[in-house]
């Protein structure tokens, strides 16, 4: 799933590879996917953008959107998305291709769920969209440590870490599979409640989001998650999917997996504080 590592890799890769392309089709051939989401009627996308330059590419949050004129491209949470060459044979799940004039496009499956938007520059006032530029990134100098605190102080003193990090968007692009390491690398447990939380324990949590975010997105993404060329991420998780079966590298003690706010948490019982 994208969140900001893959966000900010995906983006600095459409600038490099496609910016400056004239869009010459637009094809959404498969809209019948019950959780592929489009801005009004997908079949109108094609007349939207074609004539039009493709431009820049950002990563607010865990979205990756693109300036085509005064028309934005955004791609969500859930959204692969790829670079095709010329004459490169499209996935045949495919819910959206962009071709340009030289014959490469970029392609859009979804995983469970996604949204593919196209849609007028200030259009959009969806709260899930908007969120993202409200808000500090984790990783500008408007994240401070006085603005971490004032999230922490914000919340329920029964709220977990986890629950703190990864919902609510109260750091928009920081989902549940960053969110491990996070914790780990803060030495706090995911179901340790916010209201028990020590000065030292917020700023060891703060210092992990801004490092670990940032050793993320210079290795181009996790190791869990493809870049737009359907390469993984350099950055090696400690806890995912992939790692939780190997003893914790500090302790040598297990991992422990399990289901909680809506997805599976990683952690190390003995290196992680509830």
């Amino acid at each position: 799933m994208i969140e900001i590592p893959e966000a900010m890799t995906i983006a600095q890769q459409l600038n490099a590879t496609v910016k400056g392309k004239t869009i010459v089709q637009v094809e959404t051939d498969d809209t019948s996917h019950g959780f592929a989401f489009f801005e009004g009627n997908a079949s109108d996308y094609n007349d939207h953008l074609v004539g039009r330059v493709w431009g820049e590419a950002s990563a607010p949050g865990r979205l990756i959107e693109i300036e085509v004129d005064d028309y934005r491209v955004v791609f969500g949470d859930g959204v692969n998305v790829r670079y095709l060459a010329p004459d490169v044979v499209r996935p045949k799940k495919c819910l959206m291709q962009v071709k340009f004039e030289d014959g490469s496009s970029i392609v859009c499956t979804v995983q469970m769920y996604g949204e593919l938007l196209v849609f007028k520059d200030g259009a959009n006032d969806n709260f899930y969209y908007t969120v993202n530029f409200e808000k500090p990134h984790p990783l500008s100098d408007e994240f401070t440590r006085e603005y971490f605190q004032n999230i922490v102080d914000g919340a329920k003193p029964t709220l977990s870490a986890k629950g703190l990090i990864a919902t609510d968007q109260r750091i928009p692009g920081i989902g549940n599979g960053a969110t491990q390491d996070i914790l780990f690398k803060s030495s706090i447990h995911p179901k340790k409640k916010v209201g028990t939380f020590s000065a030292e324990e917020i700023d060891a949590l703060y210092i992990s989001i801004k490092e670990t975010l940032a050793d993320m997105v210079a290795a181009g993404g996790r190791d869990t998650e493809k870049d737009l060329f359907g390469e993984s991420g350099k950055y090696q998780t400690v806890l995912s999917a992939k790692t939780w079966k190997a003893p914790c590298f500090q302790c040598s003690g297990p991992i422990e997996r399990k289901a909680f706010l809506g997805g599976n948490v990683y952690y190390c019982s003995r290196c992680q504080i509830e």
